[in-house]
């Protein structure tokens, strides 16, 4: 047997399980039981129904219903655009991206990210920044250097991964 294959059972085997245990989470605790008498033999029979699954559980969390503390905060900002936009362009100043330059607008929580770079990595960079530091949306107009795609080209075609630059800063 190869191991894709292998692989694919132990996967369908993982969400079988997790099916059969969102089922039965899904179902609660388990009804109360009662016999009746059969040819002189006792056998249960459940007094509750089954409840169908819920569609808000999943495989990915045991088959527990995904459901959101109740104090639970929004994924965006619910801050005001002028400060989103500081925010923003605070984090592109204390990054490497900084030297970029990006001009920031934020209208309705949604960041339009301008500018230009020699780095293709920086355009993703700005991207995660704007939405850690709150828009709900980011608009990435960023435009990578001819350049820069170039080289990515070369190296894609030579065969060469790119390098990953790890930075530590000491505090």
């Amino acid at each position: 047997m190869s191991c894709l294959f292998l692989r694919r059972m132990a996967s369908a085997w993982s969400l079988l399980v997790a099916v059969s245990t969102s089922l039965a989470v899904a179902a609660g605790p388990p009804a109360p039981r009662a016999t009746t008498q059969e040819a002189g033999a006792a056998s249960p029979v459940a007094l509750a129904p089954v409840a169908a699954p819920s569609s808000r559980s999943t495989a990915s969390n045991g088959g527990s219903p995904q459901r959101p503390p109740a104090n639970a905060q929004p994924k965006f900002s619910t801050a005001p655009d002028a400060e989103i936009e500081r925010t923003i362009t605070a984090r592109f100043a204390s990054s490497k991206i900084s030297s970029d330059g990006f001009k920031v607008h934020v209208q309705g929580g949604v960041a339009v990210l301008e500018g230009k770079t020699s780095v293709i990595q920086h355009k993703g960079t700005a991207t995660r920044l704007a939405k850690r530091a709150g828009a709900r949306r980011v608009d990435n107009r960023i435009q990578i250097s001819e350049e820069a795609r170039q080289r990515a080209a070369a190296q894609l075609a030579s065969g060469l991964k790119p390098r990953i630059q790890v930075s530590h800063k000491n505090n």
